[in-house]
């Protein structure tokens, strides 16, 4: 008999957990880095991050970051990128941001638990693009964002990625 409690208690649980996952989640953080292919970042190659909003998360706001991993033999101190955002239902609206990776003294520049593998030269930078954004319609934002140096393709570049997490109530 106790073994069939188990069994069942086992079974309830389960299905809770199932229930739960079909809820729709409120957006707390969304973060999803994408490899740059053969290291070697392109024009062409232009990464689209969806994030999708339920109404009730229109009420916070949001801080925006790009992510860039790359190899210190990364030649420049920054990245220029065009990063085009559509709003759902509307059109697409691009703008030319820079991402430093370099301090003023010329040193790589690091998220702030300072996340660098100094075994293999690889730095991780969490770039703000915009702090405290308002994103105040349901639905899914898409996000690209296209490398625009001068160099093509831009070597050393591993990965893009986007960060957007809460930043409060509006």
């Amino acid at each position: 008999m106790y073994r069939m409690n188990k069994t069942y208690l086992a079974l309830f649980v389960a299905g809770l957990c199932a229930m739960a996952a079909c809820q729709p989640m409120k957006m707390d953080t969304y973060e999803k880095n994408v490899d740059v292919p053969n290291h070697q970042w392109s024009a062409d190659f232009k990464p689209e991050f969806q994030v999708t909003l339920q109404p009730e998360d229109t009420a916070y706001l949001y801080n925006l970051y790009v992510n860039v991993r790359h190899r210190d033999a990364y030649p420049y101190s920054n990245i220029w990128v065009i990063i085009t955002t559509q709003f759902p239902g509307a059109q697409p609206i691009a703008q030319r941001v820079e991402l430093p990776l370099e301090d003023v003294s010329g040193k790589w520049t690091a998220t702030p638990a300072g996340m660098m593998n100094a075994a293999d030269d690889i730095y991780d930078h969490r770039i703000p693009i915009q702090l405290r954004a308002i994103l105040n319609r349901p639905g899914t934002y898409k996000i690209s964002i296209e490398q625009n140096m001068r160099q093509n393709p831009l070597p050393d570049i591993m990965n893009i990625g986007l960060r957007v997490e809460k930043a409060g109530h509006r």
